[in-house]
């Protein structure tokens, strides 16, 4: 999976994590609700194993090793570029600007940089 998507999809969970927690604010909501979002999107972003039936703990461990450190690079990556802009608008005051606004446009600036576009600020 291209990193554009799999930060739009973090941009998703991110996003209906703020709604579900307004709703179980407003007591009309499931706190837990969002586990099904996380197992998806770490069902489309780990990759499928084929582990040989003769490997051993070493070989299956350095397998597994090499071929889900990329996915979980992806999705650190993914969060921690969320995690920065969000911080970031919060340290400096700006309250006029709220976190949906923020997701919002990181979420325009993946969709440019997937259609091979960069924004007005470079590349994510």
């Amino acid at each position: 999976m291209e990193q554009s998507e799999v930060l739009k999809r973090v941009i998703g969970i991110l996003t209906e994590a703020g709604e579900m927690q307004r709703h179980v604010e407003e007591d009309d909501g499931d706190p837990d609700a969002g586990g099904n979002m996380v197992t998806t999107l770490l069902n489309e972003t780990m990759p499928h194993i084929a582990i040989p039936a003769n490997a051993t703990v070493e070989e299956m461990a350095a397998l597994v090793g090499r071929e889900v450190g990329g996915a979980v690079e992806q999705l650190v990556g993914a969060f921690t570029l969320a995690f920065i802009a969000l911080s970031q608008i919060h340290d400096s005051g700006q309250h006029d600007v709220t976190s949906a606004d923020v997701l919002q446009d990181l979420a325009l600036r993946a969709e440019e940089l997937s259609s091979g576009e960069e924004g007005p600020e470079g590349p994510l």
